[in-house]
């Protein structure tokens, strides 16, 4: 008896320990998540001002040089 106590106890260790990994893989990829959802907000910002930029300058061959 005292060999399937001995089993079921190390099966209980490593299902804890498999449990707190799980818990940190969750923890690490709910704070990746929130770094990828700002730098998606960030490039979309970017994006427009970007497009914005464009949409404010004519066609350079429209421009007169600096030096008229």
């Amino acid at each position: 008896m005292s060999g399937e106590g001995e089993c079921l106890e190390r099966l209980e260790s490593r299902l804890m320990l498999a449990e707190d990994q799980i818990d940190a893989l969750n923890r690490t990829v709910y704070r990746q998540q929130g770094l990828i959802d700002r730098l998606q907000a960030r490039v979309q910002q970017l994006a427009q001002q970007f497009q914005s930029a464009q949409a404010g300058q004519g066609r350079p061959e429209d421009e007169i040089p600096p030096h008229w």
